[in-house]
């Protein structure tokens, strides 16, 4: 059997009758009905009523392999989360900073269907595996949306050649003359939920899709797809093998997102305590990645005039404002204030522009120094997941 011969079908036209789904499992014409397994709950009072599996651990899943895995463990790392595996062939390890935590590596889909299924309680996925292997489930919830590393898109391809030379746009793709009942657009993916959603939602009403393991790139080229749908990052393997991407052909874009339990947040002891502290430093983490703590002495008369300066430039208006402070020395037997110190956080994109800024109104002896973490008063995230949780 050809690896693309499993084909996602639902006869002439892409329909999605969740929890249910058909595959086309041979080259015979008949078609085979899968019934999600997936359990469901019902929401009460914002509240689900469904019951979690009694146990004392909080369990916490991460990618086990791929550059994801790497990622996920620097971000821990860097948020003073480091975690401790004995053995590089265990699949359970522990974050010494956080009692009571187990930490499971699996394959990212499995995160998420252990999620759903009460094995685990937290995870770091990439949205775009949330979103095919959650489909939506409301026990499902983000907690970081935005980690700021995995970054990629699930996005439509076509070969820039025959057929399809002149067209560029989801648009064009759909009105093309030729896709009906008898010869649909035929799309290879291993995204069987998002692509069929996708297309329907978009008004391509004549789509087969097919799934395969391995490099999708080579689908059209064989003669066995007219379209890719898959992970995209730089776009140079889509180029290499004569592929190009579409006016609105984008599903959507990932990145690497932290997912919890919603049943596991509110009924789990200790859940929502561990969730937190870990959004927190998250948080405080990423925020400071892309600022600098620049420091400068500057003569002046006051304070307040010495802040009126630098407020007069665009770029040292800071996170709040910035921090004027006498900088005291003794002279002739008395202590006075001839200098004041400047400090002000300034974000990495604009870090020479401030300096030139604040030298040009007097500052001199300028220090540069990265931050680790801004912790604010509260992270409005939190406030955000206890809104969705109705706490």
């Amino acid at each position: 059997m050809s690896q693309f011969s499993s084909a996602f079908t639902a006869a002439s036209s892409v329909s999605l009758p969740p929890p249910s789904f058909y595959v086309s499992v041979s080259k015979r014409s008949f078609i085979y009905c899968c019934s999600s397994s997936q359990s469901r709950t019902t929401v009460v009072n914002g509240k689900f009523d469904g019951k979690i599996v009694d146990r004392d651990e909080i369990r916490f899943g991460l990618p086990s392999k791929g550059r994801m895995a790497g990622d996920t463990l620097d971000l821990l790392k860097d948020c003073q989360l480091s975690v401790k595996q004995v053995n590089p062939r265990q699949y359970v390890a522990q974050i010494p900073q956080l009692s009571n935590v187990e930490v499971w590596f699996q394959r990212p889909k499995d995160i998420v269907r252990k999620l759903l299924s009460g094995d685990l309680d937290l995870g770091i996925v990439g949205l775009d595996t949330v979103s095919e292997y959650g489909r939506g489930d409301e026990d499902l919830i983000f907690v970081h949306d935005a980690l700021k590393y995995g970054d990629c898109r699930l996005s439509l391809a076509i070969p820039k050649y025959g057929i399809f030379e002149n067209i560029n746009s989801l648009k064009e793709l759909a009105q093309m003359p030729r896709w009906t009942i008898d010869r649909p657009l035929r799309v290879a993916t291993g995204f069987t939920y998002l692509g069929p959603k996708f297309m329907q939602e978009n008004g391509l009403k004549h789509v087969i899709f097919s799934t395969a393991d391995g490099a999708l790139e080579a689908a059209p080229a064989m003669g066995i797809a007219d379209a890719i749908l898959d992970l995209v990052s730089s776009g140079t393997t889509l180029r290499e093998n004569n592929l190009k991407e579409i006016e609105g052909g984008v599903v959507l874009e990932s990145q690497a997102v932290l997912v919890a339990s919603r049943k596991a947040l509110i009924q789990r002891k200790g859940a929502l305590d561990i969730t937190h502290e870990i959004l927190e430093r998250f948080e405080a983490h990423l925020r400071a990645a892309d600022q600098f703590m620049v420091t400068a002495n500057m003569r002046g008369s006051s304070a307040e005039e010495v802040a009126e300066r630098v407020l007069s430039q665009p770029s040292l208006s800071g996170l709040q404002g910035p921090t004027v402070s006498p900088v005291l020395c003794k002279r002739d037997g008395k202590v006075a204030a001839d200098y004041y110190a400047i400090v002000v956080c300034v974000p990495k994109k604009a870090l020479y522009k401030s300096v030139q800024q604040l030298r040009a109104i007097g500052g001199s002896g300028v220090l540069i120094s990265p931050l680790t973490y801004i912790f604010d008063e509260e992270t409005p995230r939190w406030r955000e997941l206890l809104s969705k949780l109705g706490l």
